[in-house]
């Protein structure tokens, strides 16, 4: 036999009723929160301390100022006796002077002779020019064809202008003409060790000026 609920004990039956009276003082408990009066006082000032201010002051760099050194003190005197008795010299200014006597002077020397050694003459165009020993030929063999060169494939002819002193050597080589990559400083070493016999003008040998290419060439 199944059991029936009673109204009282049906709780089911009476939720709707709770739902309604919730949501009803829900309503009336946000009308009031909202009527409250929520302003702040004015009254209410919040003090706060005061707070030390720092002046940063600026310091000034001091200059150091360099004082003159001290005059030096003056001598001590020192005293002389006077004590000391000079005696007079009689001095005898009747001397007669006799403008008819010659005196007898002894030459001045005579002038020191300078001797300026004189610079043998450069020449030009004498009767005998000098001559490579070995030819330019021989030369050429001494060229060592500089590497830059090689790799950068520069050929050309090097003009050199030198002296040949009374001994057949090379003096004072320059490049009048050069090609560059270094075989100009190769054209001036090979001429360096270069030999020659000596230029002659009326039988005697003489500094002579001269001329001389130097050819590089690829094989």
């Amino acid at each position: 036999m199944a059991l029936k609920k009673t109204d009282k004990a049906d709780i089911k039956r009476r939720y709707p009723l709770y739902v309604e009276l919730g949501m009803v003082m829900t309503l009336a408990v946000l009308i009031v929160a909202f009527r409250l009066d929520m302003s702040v006082d004015d009254s209410f000032d919040v003090q706060l301390e005061e707070q030390e201010v720092v002046q940063m002051e600026e310091i000034q760099q001091t200059q150091q100022i360099e004082k003159p050194p001290p005059p030096p003190r003056p001598p001590v005197p020192v005293e002389v006796p006077n004590d000391e008795v000079l005696d007079d010299v009689e001095l005898d200014l009747d001397v007669s002077l006799d403008l008819d006597e010659m005196v007898d002077l002894p030459p001045p020397p005579p002038p020191a002779e300078e001797e300026e050694e004189e610079e043998p003459e450069i020449f030009v165009i004498v009767e005998q020019s000098p001559e490579l020993i070995g030819g330019l030929a021989g030369l050429q063999k001494k060229i060592r064809y500089p590497e830059i060169a090689k790799k950068a494939g520069v050929e050309g002819r090097v003009y050199l202008q030198f002296v040949v002193d009374e001994q057949g050597n090379v003096h004072d080589p320059i490049v009048t003409r050069g090609i560059g990559a270094g075989c100009d400083e190769e054209a001036i070493r090979a001429i360096l060790e270069a030999k020659f016999k000596p230029g002659k003008q009326r039988g005697k040998a003489v500094k002579v000026k001269m001329s001389l290419p130097i050819t590089f060439k690829l094989k």
